[in-house]
């Protein structure tokens, strides 16, 4: 087993374990956060925890959270023909960057990207898309009732009382980024490409089930539906074994 840290385009990747490489993309919460459920896999996976932008020991964005700069963070790491892995907000650069060099990647597994433009008459994906575009304006300063629905929604640990310290630092942290509506990858690219796909979510938004729903029927992928940690699905019982059984069937 080993573990070691990598800059690579200004980021850094932190490697432990061995055996074929699985890449991780974190999105809004760190790479601990959402990746210490799956840190076992290293015992047959070389696990690279990729640390955005802003999240150390990476540097801080050069002007703000943008997943354009992701995806050319993110090209550099796709030469070893990894599997990758990403969550949430991470999932915008990732599929930026895989449909920019499709043959790079052996497979993706995406973790409730909020790619609501795929449900366009859906009101709850557009009402989600609207909170999340608010509180990446307005950070800490949006209305409490709006930015607590929105971090409940996105699995963040608060309760009634004042929110959580490191809560309020990822607000702050994620304060003018760049909005998830503007997102657009090219998922075609991705799907003609034939690169294997699993999309997961956590049954606990309806909107984000049927955004995963809908990101599955656009690349031809596999679905995967793993109750019980929220938006942190990888956290969730089940998931673990499941993604370990999809980069298996992938080798090659």
């Amino acid at each position: 087993m080993r573990r070691y840290a990598r800059l690579v385009s200004e980021i850094v990747v932190v490697r432990d374990g061995s055996g074929p490489e699985v890449l991780l993309v974190h999105g809004g919460a760190g790479p601990r956060t959402t990746w210490g459920p799956v840190a076992p896999l290293a015992e047959r996976w070389t696990l690279a925890y990729v640390h955005r932008r802003g999240y150390p020991p990476s540097p801080p964005p050069r002007e703000r959270q943008d997943f354009e700069v992701d995806a050319l963070d993110l090209a550099p790491l796709l030469v070893g023909s990894p599997h990758v892995v990403a969550h949430s907000y991470g999932v915008l650069g990732t599929l930026i960057a895989a449909a920019s060099a499709p043959g790079s990647v052996r497979s993706l597994t995406l973790i409730e990207p909020p790619l609501n433009y795929l449900v366009p008459d859906d009101p709850e994906a557009a009402r989600l898309e609207r909170l999340g575009d608010t509180v990446l304006a307005h950070g800490i300063d949006t209305a409490p009732t709006q930015l607590r629905e929105f971090l409940r929604l996105t699995g963040a640990p608060i309760g009634d009382g004042p929110l959580p310290k490191d809560v309020v630092a990822g607000v702050r942290r994620a304060h003018g980024g760049r909005p998830t509506s503007e997102a657009r990858p090219d998922l075609d690219a991705i799907r003609d490409a034939g690169i294997p796909v699993l999309v997961t979510s956590g049954d606990h938004t309806p909107a984000l089930e049927r955004i995963c729903d809908a990101l599955a029927d656009a690349l031809n992928a596999e679905r995967g539906v793993h109750p019980g940690a929220g938006h942190f699905v990888a956290a969730a019982p089940g998931f673990a074994e499941r993604l370990e059984t999809f980069l298996r069937k992938n080798l090659t």
